[in-house]
């Protein structure tokens, strides 16, 4: 009784050692954040409350990029940020009503953020700001511009210059991608599965700068099975045993040995007591067979070889990427895999599930929604046309991207998608299948309003579209008589 007590206060008083530790940690991370959040409460200026989280990044990278913890020094640099924060707001402050909001808070914020990393004058910051609203109001599009039309030819005139191969992915020649005008098809067409579907998947801080820690997440991804790791598989009719020779150059590759495979094997009821290690090879299993068949057998084989032994489903390889950042010249890596998997990939230990991708666009709208495959399709559709060195504005991109999104679920640019769901019968006709639109139009009593450019195009109307968007009526009886002279 004695000892069930000891091991019990043993294991409460390794608990609370644990829990202490983890409290210590926690202090630790958070030190920096509370020492600056207090060196901002205790100054009595005022912080413009557009740049206040601005000015408490810019304090805190003074403290952990350059180690300044005197909280003198801190006050000192935080009143050099006020002083910066207010000759920005005092300089924007004419922009502002003119942009929207958004913009105009993204022109301040960038124009702090620049004026932290290089001295720029009064005279400077103002040719920026009016370079931005310049900008602005050049962007603006006119009232009654067909900005459905503007943007359909000024995706599909590009496209007609687009190639129509699938090249290899850039520094990686193991995989291919589809690039040019098959991707651009497949994405406004909304395919289920890409043709060649891929992830780029970013690793977390401990794991990104380290090559042996990537490949160590990359083996806990790439989904292996039996046959990647065999060098010959054997049928013995006579002995009805299935002898399996094992590749040792492949086995440490996926960082596997005979006895997990072994393990994976037994875990199989048809299996269990049927799998024994070879004891003259340390690279061999021997399976005893249900069957003499020769044409079971070959099933039986088949079978086995396919098990899965580790990894996620649909990954087939993954191969590391060595890049180099821009803004700190580190070199870092991430993984990019052949097949898609963003639900299993994001909860791998080592991954950024923050910066993961994938170029599957349903797949993402089931993981992360809607949102996200907007956000997907327009970056996707750029990337395709930016790779062939077609400039097309981004705004057309999203304008296409939003028709695709509006309803909550990604649609095609088709019959089976946003076209055919307009609400216009000539329409609808006009782009395919004409004869079953207006039968069935016919059938249902459809009512067509005539408020589209293609159906007052068919019939000979003027477009309500510039200037032809404007209706003026006049009352003749209303208009006074010219009094004669």
């Amino acid at each position: 009784m004695t000892g069930k007590k000891t091991g019990k206060k043993r294991r409460k008083g390794g608990a609370e050692a644990k829990r202490i530790k983890a409290e210590k940690v926690l202090e630790e991370i958070t030190r920096p954040d509370r020492l600056v959040e207090h060196v901002m409460k205790s100054t009595r200026r005022k912080i413009p409350e557009e740049l206040r989280e601005e000015v408490r990044k810019a304090l805190l990278r003074e403290v952990l990029d350059f180690g300044v913890e005197d909280e003198d020094a801190l006050r000192k640099k935080l009143n050099e940020l006020i002083d910066r924060a207010r000759k920005v707001i005092a300089i924007s402050e004419v922009a502002k009503e003119v942009l929207p909001e958004g913009i105009y808070l993204e022109l301040v914020t960038s124009l702090f953020r620049i004026s932290t990393r290089i001295e720029l004058s009064d005279d400077e910051l103002r040719t920026i700001r009016d370079d931005v609203v310049r900008t602005y109001l050049r962007s603006i599009v006119d009232p009654g511009e067909p900005v459905g039309t503007v943007a359909a030819q000024s995706i599909g005139e590009p496209g007609t210059q687009m190639t129509l191969r699938t090249f290899h992915y850039a520094g990686v020649k193991e995989l291919n991608v589809t690039l040019g005008l098959p991707r651009l098809i497949e994405l406004v067409d909304a395919r289920k599965t890409p043709e060649t579907p891929m992830m780029e998947i970013h690793l977390d801080e401990e794991h990104k700068y380290d090559r042996e820690k990537a490949i160590e997440v990359a083996r806990r991804i790439e989904m292996t099975r039996i046959e990647n790791v065999v060098d010959v598989v054997d049928i013995s009719i006579a002995t009805k045993q299935l002898v399996i020779k094992l590749d040792p150059v492949m086995l440490q590759d996926k960082g596997l040995t005979r006895d997990d495979i072994i393990r994976v094997l037994s875990k199989s009821k048809s299996l269990a007591g049927k799998v024994n290690p070879d004891p003259d090879d340390p690279y061999t299993i021997i399976i005893d067979m249900p069957t003499k068949d020769p044409i079971k057998a070959q099933k039986f084989r088949d079978r086995i070889l396919r098990i899965k032994l580790k990894g996620i489903k649909d990954i087939k390889k993954v191969i590391p990427q060595k890049r180099k950042d821009p803004g700190t010249g580190k070199e870092y890596y991430v993984l990019i895999t052949d097949g898609t998997n963003l639900a299993a990939v994001m909860k791998v230990e080592g991954v950024d599930p923050t910066r993961t991708k994938s170029n599957s666009i349903h797949e993402i709208e089931n993981v992360l929604g809607i949102e996200a495959a907007r956000e997907a399709l327009v970056r996707e559709i750029k990337n395709t046309l930016d790779e062939q060195g077609l400039d097309v504005d981004i705004r057309h991109i999203m304008l296409l991207a939003d028709m695709m999104t509006r309803t909550g679920v990604v649609r095609q640019i088709g019959r089976h998608g946003v076209a055919g769901e307009k609400p216009s019968v000539l329409a609808r006709a006009a782009f395919e299948v004409t004869v079953k639109h207006l039968f069935d139009a016919s059938a249902y009593s459809e009512v067509d309003l005539i408020r589209g450019v293609t159906e007052n195009v068919i019939i000979g109307q003027l477009a309500p579209i510039g200037t032809a968007k404007v209706q003026l009526k006049m009352d003749p009886t209303k208009i006074k008589p010219l009094s004669k002279r």
